[in-house]
């Protein structure tokens, strides 16, 4: 039996130290793979989370869906089986002991191969369903991790090293007690895997107007089903999930392309300004124009 990983993580500590000294952020040569570094505790920040594997070498964070409060530190991992759009907050950092995390995006496709070559099975049951999930750090993760973040110091290694860890590391994490949420995502025609593709068509097409009986009809699922399950993995519906990628989409570009708000609001598909505002406010706590005002000072 796999121990549990709980302790001494020096190393992660580190490597993830040493390559965001000056940096908030370090989008690394290695596929998919971001290490993030922050020295105070943050304000609660609407985002994007691609389907990722969340570990912390140094610190605490926590991630809101919904009403659900997600709060995992160096002992745990979080994982986000599908693109959620979500609520993050880092908790514990400071300038002598930062936060510092890395972020590895999740590829169904790999998982759903994994799946195959390893003839790892996939059953069908009524339990945990959500998208996101909270698992312990194994010894095995942590040093996978590690092999993984010492491939920065031999560029020329990483094209031929890194698919085969992140390979193991998304085995690890398939065989975690957490891996049956991921299992159900990768396994090619379950009902997750229609999900999935319907969350990559929204994401890509958020700015459109669209029928929920006719996307579930693609899906090949009656509306019915795909609501409820939609809702199982992400607490929320087709609709407001949509709401919510448009409404997170408008504040990036309020706050980091200078956009107006009127043009935000029409580029992210609203037709109405008084609406945009309306649910810009009800959903961030602040109107569009305190935003822009609070990022202009």
């Amino acid at each position: 039996m796999t121990d549990v990983y709980i302790g001494d993580n020096e190393k992660l500590v580190q490597i993830i130290n040493q390559w965001t000294q000056g940096k908030s952020q370090f989008k690394t040569p290695i596929t998919g793979l971001t290490l993030y570094r922050k020295e105070q505790p943050t304000q609660l920040n609407s985002t994007i989370l691609d389907a990722s594997l969340c570990l912390i070498a140094q610190g605490e964070k926590q991630v809101i869906l919904g009403e659900k409060v997600y709060t995992y530190d160096s002992n745990h991992f979080l994982f986000t089986a599908i693109d959620l759009p979500i609520i993050t907050q880092i908790i514990e950092a400071s300038p002598e002991q930062p936060y510092l995390g890395v972020i590895l995006r999740l590829d169904p496709y790999v998982l759903a191969q994994l799946m195959l070559e390893a003839h790892i099975p996939f059953k069908h049951t009524n339990n945990e369903k959500k998208g996101v999930a909270v698992g312990l750090v194994t010894s095995e993760l942590n040093d996978a991790f590690v092999r993984l973040l010492k491939l920065l110091e031999t560029p020329q290694d990483i094209s031929i090293l890194s698919p085969l860890i992140i390979k193991e590391i998304f085995y690890r994490l398939l065989m975690s007690p957490q891996g049956e949420q991921l299992k159900r995502i990768a396994a090619t025609g379950a009902t997750g895997h229609r999900i999935v593709k319907a969350i990559e068509w929204l994401k890509t097409n958020f700015a459109k107007s669209f029928n929920v009986e006719e996307l579930a009809s693609t899906m090949g699922m009656s509306t019915s089903s795909f609501h409820q399950h939609f809702r199982d993995m992400t607490l929320m519906s087709p609709l407001q999930y949509q709401k919510r990628i448009r409404l997170t989409e408008a504040r990036r570009l309020l706050m980091t392309e200078d956009s107006d708000i009127s043009s935000a609001s029409i580029q992210v598909g609203y037709e109405s300004l008084s609406q945009f505002s309306r649910e810009y406010k009800r959903f961030f706590g602040t109107s569009p124009s305190e935003d822009i005002k609070h990022i202009s000072k």
